[in-house]
């Protein structure tokens, strides 16, 4: 990644605009699969950790995606040294606890709000401020394991797809129902702890719905959008319906940025 112009001025003014218009920056992009000395220089010890808790390749996707986190927060919205950012959590919102809520940034002050999410070396980053932000990603190619729809999916969605005569169709169901979900509970910040079932997030509907999470913690109508990051990806984005949202902008490193709303907008492996 290259190094953009991160001067105090065009560092404010671009987080002026995400407070001002309720926009959201959607990024991505894909990491090695072998590890970076350049991406481990720049992570914290609570980071290094978790890296070398995985086996190869997941620990350099593990390590490259919150290298590029790092490196996209300090260069277009902190304008501070990637290594100086200090990650944190939200209490989570059920139980208290502050080591698993939704992430947030402790240092610099800031109003930024962030969901990283990872499918093997691929990545998508919201940012946004002011506001709760959950995105999801999941790769289209190969077949969910036996039995997970009927763990995810509310009676309604499972009636819904055991209805659909093709396979190809109901995988693309239960993918679109699946990030839809991860998205919702990542921006409510308890993770898939909460019973999916529970969560209708109407994915036979045309997006943006309304979801409304009813489920263990923060309770409200979430705006789901579904995101369209490419062939073989499918990906979802949510933010809280009931405050004024603006646009969507697709930021692929080093392309202009490109716009969506009302639709289908040009735009994990787990919860970071």
């Amino acid at each position: 990644m290259h190094p953009v112009d991160s001067s105090d001025r065009t560092v404010r003014g671009r987080r002026g605009r995400l407070a001002g218009t309720g926009t959201v920056h959607i990024w991505h992009g894909r990491v090695a699969d072998e590890l970076v000395p350049d991406d481990l220089a720049l992570l914290d010890d609570e980071e290094l950790r978790l890296t070398r808790g995985r086996r190869p390749p997941f620990d350099a996707h593990y390590a490259g995606a919150h290298a590029v986190l790092r490196r996209l927060l300090a260069d277009h919205y902190l304008g501070r040294s990637p290594g100086a950012i200090q990650f944190g959590r939200h209490s989570c919102p059920a139980c208290g606890d502050r080591t698993h809520g939704r992430p947030r940034i402790v240092r610099p002050a800031t109003s930024l709000e962030f969901s990283l999410s990872r499918s093997g070396p691929l990545w998508a980053l919201a940012v946004t401020a002011g506001a709760a932000v959950g995105v999801d990603i999941e790769s289209s190619h190969g077949s969910p394991p036996d039995g997970v729809s009927e763990l995810v999916l509310s009676d309604r969605e499972l009636a819904r797809m055991r209805a659909m005569r093709h396979a190809d169709g109901r995988q693309e169901f239960l993918l679109r129902s699946w990030t839809r979900k991860e998205a919702v509970l990542k921006a409510v910040g308890t993770g898939i702890v909460t019973d999916l079932r529970g969560l209708d997030v109407l994915p036979a509907d045309a997006d943006p719905v309304v979801v409304e999470h009813t489920g263990p913690g923060r309770r409200g109508s979430w705006l789901v959008e579904e995101v369209n990051l490419g062939p073989g990806l499918v990906a979802a984005l949510a933010r809280e319906a009931g405050r004024a949202t603006g646009p969507v902008e697709l930021r692929v490193l080093g392309d202009p940025p490109r716009h969506g709303r009302g639709h289908r907008v040009q735009a994990g492996e787990e919860q970071d």
